[in-house]
């Protein structure tokens, strides 16, 4: 399946990608499938959007399909269909922090 992803401009100048990518990922379409598709067609990301070890979202990272914060969902749990068909970008966006 043909998944498409946006990412913040920090990870797409690290990455070389000018605006959306496109990646082919297996079903099921889950954060990990599609994260470790984005991490094996982009070696250079890996670590910057998980841990290496615990495999956890990086702090200041969000992921949002379909207008859904889903940072707090678990890893393997199917993304929604519009994300599955390409039909919506599923968006790994910074987070902003401040006071």
């Amino acid at each position: 399946m043909i998944i498409r992803v946006v990412l913040p401009t920090h990870l797409r100048t690290l990455a070389r990608i000018n605006g959306e990518t496109e990646l082919h990922v297996e079903p099921p379409i889950t954060q990990r499938s599609v994260l470790d598709a984005l991490e094996v067609r982009f070696p250079m990301l890996r670590g910057t959007i998980r841990d290496h070890e615990t495999q956890r979202r990086r702090p200041f990272l969000r992921f949002f399909a379909c207008e859904q914060d889903l940072s707090h969902e678990h890893p393997d749990t199917p993304l929604p269909d519009a994300i599955a068909t390409g039909a919506e970008p599923f968006l790994v966006v910074g987070a902003i922090a401040g006071g």
